[in-house]
């Protein structure tokens, strides 16, 4: 993984904290994914230790969770 990931569920702290991230580390350098609107990576999310969102999963594979929103158990219902 090249870019940093943002996972997110389009919640207003969730929104907040992807418009810091972007700020902060530069467009070109995140691949945001709303898993409200694609639930396919939800998967994805969770083998990557995703435990809530907002979530930065970094290129090296650390997990950050940013102020909690939303657990994915929430998000998949």
């Amino acid at each position: 993984m090249t870019k940093s990931v943002f996972y997110h569920a389009g919640c207003p702290v969730c929104v907040s904290a992807e418009e810091d991230i972007i700020s902060l580390i530069g467009e070109e350098n995140v691949e945001r994914i709303h898993l409200g609107e694609d639930r396919s990576k939800i998967e994805a999310a969770e083998r990557a230790g995703v435990q809530s969102v907002p979530a930065l999963v970094t290129p090296n594979g650390n997990v950050l969770h940013i102020n909690f929103g939303a657990s994915l158990e929430d998000v998949k219902k």
